[in-house]
This record gives C-alpha cells, sequence and structure tokens, in this order.
C-alpha cells in the first residue's frame, strides 16, 4: 500500500510544469539567498571550492559548483577504476541470472537499464555498482578510466527520485528515469558503462567532454540535483577492494576496483 501511494504522489507532482518551475527558481538570482541556509543544511564542506561563496550567481550554479584541483587527487594505476563520483555506495555485487542486480529490494534488468539485449549481453553474470550522490555533495562527474567511448546515448522521458525512499518505494527508478548512457573500452579491450540517473523530477545531465576520449580523473559532465551514477562491468573483469561496503561514502578518483 505504501509503495503504491508513493508512486501515485510522486507521478500527481512530476510533470514539465513541476520541472519548469524548479529550474525557474533555483537558476534565479533571488535563489541565491539560500545558498547558506542549504550550505548549513546540508553541513557542505566550502574550503575546497574553487570560487568565492559570495560570486555564485543561483543555487544553481552553487550546486554545479567546481572544486579546486587538488581537493580529488586521483589515483592514477592504470589497473584501477575510481570512483567517478562523490557519493555514498548504494548497493554492488555481481549480476545475477544473466542480467539482473538488485537495490532496495527490487530486481532490475540490465536490458531496460541500458535499452537494447546486445548492449545486456556484453555485461552478462558481470559486476555492477550503484553510487548515490545526496544535495550535498559535489554534483561533477569524472572519467573512471582511461578509454575510448564506443557509445553514448540517452533513454528515459521523467526523472524520480533516486534517494533511499525512492529506490524502496518507486517504480524501479533506476531504469525508468532519464539517463545518459556510455560505454567505454580500454586499450586492453575491457568494457565498462557509466550511466547517469537523471532525479528530482529535472532530467539535467549536462555532458563537458563530448569527445570520443575520456581520461581517468577528468570531469565529464555535471548533474543538477541529486543523482545516481550505476557502473557495469564484464563478467570477471572487477574485482571490488575492501573500501566498497554497503552505504560507505567515496570520493572522486578514489580507487574502488581492480581492472582484471
Amino acid at each position: 500500500m505504501k509503495e503504491k501511494l508513493y508512486q501515485k504522489a510522486i507521478e500527481l507532482t512530476n510533470g514539465k510544469w513541476s520541472s519548469v518551475l524548479l529550474k525557474r527558481f533555483t537558476t534565479s538570482a533571488i535563489s541565491k539567498k539560500i545558498i547558506p541556509s542549504y550550505i548549513d543544511i546540508y553541513d557542505i564542506e566550502t574550503g575546497e571550492v574553487s570560487k568565492n561563496m559570495q560570486s555564485f550567481t543561483s543555487l544553481h550554479d552553487f550546486f554545479t559548483r567546481k572544486l579546486v584541483s587538488e581537493a580529488r587527487p586521483i589515483d592514477h594505476n592504470p589497473e584501477m577504476y575510481v570512483s567517478p563520483v562523490d557519493a555514498k555506495i548504494e548497493s554492488f555485487g555481481t549480476i545475477e541470472n544473466n542480467t539482473s542486480f538488485f537495490v532496495k529490494g527490487k530486481t532490475y534488468d540490465l536490458v531496460d537499464l541500458l535499452g537494447k539485449e546486445e548492449h545486456a549481453k556484453t555485461f552478462e553474470n558481470g559486476q555492477y555498482i550503484v553510487f548515490y550522490l545526496s544535495p550535498r555533495d559535489y554534483h561533477r562527474i569524472h572519467s573512471p578510466i582511461d578509454g575510448k567511448v564506443v557509445r553514448q546515448y540517452t533513454l528515459g522521458a521523467k526523472s524520480y527520485p533516486v534517494n533511499g525512499t525512492g529506490l524502496t518505494y518507486g517504480n524501479k527508478p533506476i531504469s525508468g528515469n532519464y539517463r545518459s548512457v556510455t560505454e567505454l573500452k580500454t586499450s586492453s579491450g575491457v568494457h565498462c558503462e557509466v550511466i547517469k540517473v537523471g532525479a528530482m523530477f529535472v532530467n539535467s545531465i549536462q555532458l563537458t567532454n563530448t569527445s570520443d576520449t575520456w581520461e581517468k580523473g577528468e570531469e565529464v559532465g555535471y548533474f543538477t540535483f541529486g543523482s545516481t551514477v550505476v557502473m557495469i562491468f564484464e563478467k570477471n573483469r572487477a574485482a571490488f577492494l575492501e573500501n566498497v561496503v554497503k552505504d560507505g561514502r567515496i570520493r572522486v578518483g578514489e580507487a574502488f576496483a581492480h581492472m582484471l
């Protein structure tokens, strides 16, 4: 019953009008006035921000803030995957029954997530990890490896909450939300997927690197509002490190898995 009520309430409020109003407010000059409260509520570390607090023109400008370069050192070991975002590790593990994985008791299928069966087959029985970005987090996205972009495309139309409540009671938001999918291949032929999932009624996933090459640690895009990144790996190509624990925190550039 809770699940159906939650889904109904979210559906009633998730429309074009709500997205337009939210975007209009957060990009307005008046929204600048709530930045100090936003920082206090979410206990945001401002010492690593690249700009002076007074120079932000809106809440959106602050939300998509950049950090000083030394704030996120990158592990450049070529045999390591590094985190593409600052986030909580929501879930991770082995893809089961060829293409299924589980988050908050819900079953997700790679075909739904990636959009095509032929794409899903590459990652049958592989590994997955889900990174959740809260409103307090740094929302720039960075490359987890050095790689070539094999394909890049978007799926989905609307974006529902992907916080704990949304994942528990929502209608499979990870595979249903608007999302930007990037498949990367290393020089040694290893493939992985980086799926950027929109959230909070706003489908804003901006790519800042639109070339066919990603370098480990470089910025490749950013989110507007809290969101999620899912990474998918081929079978026997990733071994998670000991620092990967459910609900554990990780930051951009920190290694989380060996590349096998």
